[in-house]
C-alpha cells in the first residue's frame, strides 16, 4: 500500500495549468492584485520581512564564502543537467543562490499573514517569476558560453534572427517546431479517403479501407474544436485511423471547420447538431443501424451531450457505444490557476470573445505555454535564441501549433460549463432544446486518460466515467495529455493501469489497479470489436450513391488558417 501510495503522488498531474484555466484565461490585474497583497505583507510586517531576508543573507553567505551545497539539485530538471552547474566553483555557487532565494521566498510566504488562497495565488505567481529569473535562462549559461565559442558568435546572431522572426510571426512566443518541417496531407494527415459529406461546419471523412474483411459498424471520430482533427492522423506510425483500418474498423474522421466573427452564434448544440447530421451520414454509408463513437478532450463532451439528446428523444439504438479519450465532464478541477477564477473574470472572458466574435486558439495556447514556463518557454528560449538552433521537426508540436478559433458561443458554452458542472446532476445541462441526464445514456463506454496530463487531469477524468450509466470501462495511461491518446504499440516505455471495479474515490481505485505493459490501443481494440458487428467482405468504395466522394483527403476546412 505505501510503495502504491508514494508512485501516485510521484505520479501526480500538473497543477498549475488544466483546460478551464486555457479557456477562461487570466487577467493581468487579477496578477497584480496578488502581488500588491504580497507587498503589503513586507510593508506591515517590516520585522518579518526583514528576518527572512536576514536568513536568505547568510544563506547566500555561506554558499558564497563557504562553498555549501545546501540545496540538492533536482535531477529531473534538465536546465541544470550540465555538469558545469555543479563542478565550476562559480556556476556551483550561482545555482545555489538562485536554490536559496527560491526556498526563502516560499518559507516568507508560508510565514504571511495572507489567506490561504492568497497565499496559494502567491505561491503560484512567484514559481513563474522564479523560473523567469533561473540562471539558465541567460547567456551566461554554460551551454550558451560553449556553442558561443564554438561557433565563433554566430550562435548569438541566429539566436537573434529567431527571436526577432519569433517577435513577428509568433505572438512573441519561441517557436516550438520548424513549420516548414511538414505539410498537411502530405506528410502529416496522409492517409487515404475522402471527404463525402461537407455542411457550413464539417467535413465527414471517409478513409480507404486496409484489411481484407471489415466490420459492419462504422466508427466516427469526433476530434475537439480546439485544434485540427489530423492528431488521429500523424505519421503512420502513430496513426490512430491507420491502426484502426489495418483492424477491420469502417473510420469516418469529422474535421471541423475553423470558424470566424460569422460564426459567433455557433454554440455546443450547434455542433452536437452537426455531429448528429455526421452520424446519420455514417449510417447511411455504411448500411448499419448504429455507429459506435469516439470523442478526444471536448469532442469527448460533444458526443456525451449528442448521445444524452438522442437519449431524450428516444433515439439512443443508432449508437453502439462511446469511448472518451482524456474528456471532461466532470468538470471539478481544483489548482492554483483557477483560484484566479471568480464571477468577474468569467463575464470578462466572455464580453471579450463575444466582442471579438471568436477566442483565438493562439490566445489560449499562450495562457497554456505560460502556465508550464519551462516545459512550453523557458526550454526552447535556451535552444533558439541562446544556442541558436533551430527548434526540432516534431510533428506533434506542428499539430499543437496549428491551432484553431473558438466561436463566442461556444466560448460561452465552456465558460458555463466549467462554472456550473450541469452533467453532474440530471437536467443541468441543456443541449437542442433537450435536458441531459448522462445516468440514462446506458451505451457502453471505454475512457481512458492520462496520469501525468495537465490539461483533463486523470481524476477529473476518472469522476467523468462516473456520471455514465451503461457499462463503464476506465484505463489509466501513463502518458501526458496528447501522448494518451497517441500511443501505439511498440513503445517500451508505454503502460497502463485498470481496475474493473469503479470505487466512487479515484485514489482508491488507483491503490488496487493492476499495471499492464504496452499501448493501451490493444485492449480498446478487443473491446471495439466485440462491438463492431460481424465481419464482411470489404467494401472498397468510399462513400455511395447519396454521398459520393468529394474530393481527396484531409479536405478542405483542415488548411483553413
Amino acid at each position: 500500500m505505501r510503495e502504491k501510495s508514494a508512485k501516485a503522488a510521484e505520479n501526480t498531474p500538473a497543477t498549475y495549468i488544466n483546460a478551464q484555466s486555457a479557456i477562461i484565461g487570466l487577467r493581468g490585474q487579477d496578477l497584480l492584485s496578488t502581488l500588491r497583497k504580497v507587498a503589503a505583507q513586507g510593508w506591515r510586517h517590516p520585522f518579518r520581512s526583514a528576518r527572512h531576508a536576514l536568513t536568505l543573507g547568510k544563506q547566500v553567505g555561506r554558499v558564497m564564502l563557504l562553498g555549501e551545497t545546501p540545496y540538492p539539485m533536482n535531477p529531473r530538471d534538465s536546465r541544470f543537467a550540465d555538469p558545469t552547474w555543479s563542478l565550476n566553483p562559480v556556476y556551483r555557487r550561482a545555482l545555489q543562490t538562485y536554490l536559496a532565494w527560491q526556498h526563502q521566498t516560499r518559507h516568507w510566504i508560508d510565514d504571511s499573514d495572507l489567506a490561504k488562497d492568497d497565499r496559494d495565488r502567491a505561491h503560484f505567481i512567484f514559481s513563474l517569476l522564479n523560473d523567469a529569473l533561473s540562471p539558465s535562462n541567460t547567456l551566461l549559461n554554460p551551454m550558451a558560453v560553449k556553442e558561443l565559442f564554438n561557433s565563433g558568435g554566430s550562435s548569438v546572431i541566429k539566436g537573434l534572427s529567431h527571436m526577432l522572426d519569433d517577435l513577428l510571426h509568433n505572438n512573441g512566443l519561441p517557436s516550438q517546431t520548424t513549420k516548414d518541417a511538414f505539410e498537411v496531407g502530405r506528410t502529416v494527415a496522409a492517409t487515404q479517403g475522402s471527404v463525402v459529406f461537407r455542411s457550413e461546419m464539417l467535413e465527414l471523412i471517409h478513409y480507404k479501407p486496409m484489411s481484407e474483411k471489415q466490420y459492419a459498424t462504422p466508427l466516427l471520430i469526433v476530434p475537439p474544436q480546439i485544434n485540427k482533427f489530423y492528431i488521429f492522423d500523424l505519421s503512420p506510425s502513430n496513426s490512430f485511423v491507420q491502426y484502426c483500418l489495418k483492424n477491420g474498423l469502417q473510420t469516418f474522421v469529422i474535421s471541423w471547420r475553423n470558424p470566424d466573427v460569422r460564426h459567433r452564434e455557433w454554440g455546443l448544440s450547434t455542433y452536437v447538431q452537426a455531429a448528429e447530421e455526421a452520424l446519420n451520414v455514417c449510417r447511411t454509408i455504411s448500411g448499419a443501424k448504429e455507429v459506435n463513437l469516439v470523442g478526444a478532450c471536448a469532442g469527448g463532451l460533444t458526443i456525451a451531450a449528442l448521445q444524452g439528446h438522442l437519449q431524450a428523444k428516444r433515439q439512443m439504438r443508432r449508437v453502439s457505444s462511446a469511448t472518451y479519450m482524456v474528456s471532461l465532464l466532470d468538470s471539478q478541477i481544483e489548482s492554483p490557476a483557477t483560484l484566479f477564477i471568480d464571477e468577474q473574470t468569467l463575464e470578462a472572458a466572455k464580453r471579450r470573445s463575444y466582442q471579438q466574435g471568436v477566442l483565438d486558439g493562439r490566445d489560449m495556447a499562450k495562457v497554456f505555454a505560460w502556465m508550464r514556463p519551462n516545459d512550453l518557454i523557458w526550454s526552447y528560449w535556451i535552444n533558439n535564441y541562446l544556442l541558436g538552433k533551430s527548434p526540432p521537426a516534431f510533428d506533434i508540436l506542428y499539430w499543437n501549433n496549428d491551432s484553431t478559433r473558438l466561436p463566442a458561443a461556444l466560448h460561452g458554452d465552456l465558460l458555463d460549463f466549467f462554472k456550473h458542472n450541469p452533467l453532474s446532476h440530471p437536467g443541468g445541462l441543456e443541449v437542442c432544446g433537450t435536458p441531459i441526464d448522462l445516468q440514462k445514456v446506458t451505451v457502453d463506454s471505454f475512457n481512458v486518460a492520462g496520469m501525468n496530463d495537465h490539461i483533463t487531469p486523470w481524476d477529473a477524468v476518472y469522476r467523468s466515467t462516473l456520471l455514465l450509466g451503461g457499462e463503464r470501462r476506465f484505463l489509466l495511461s501513463n502518458s501526458g495529455h496528447v501522448q494518451s491518446i497517441l500511443n501505439p504499440p511498440g513503445n517500451p516505455k508505454s503502460n497502463f493501469v485498470e481496475n474493473g471495479k469503479l470505487s466512487s474515490d479515484p485514489r482508491a481505485w488507483y491503490y488496487d489497479a493492476k499495471n499492464h505493459d504496452g499501448s493501451w490501443w490493444p485492449t480498446w481494440l478487443e473491446w471495439i470489436q466485440a462491438r463492431s458487428g460481424a465481419q464482411h467482405e470489404t467494401r472498397r468504395a468510399l462513400g455511395n450513391a447519396a454521398y459520393p466522394p468529394m474530393e481527396a483527403a484531409p479536405g478542405t476546412y483542415v488548411h483553413v488558417r
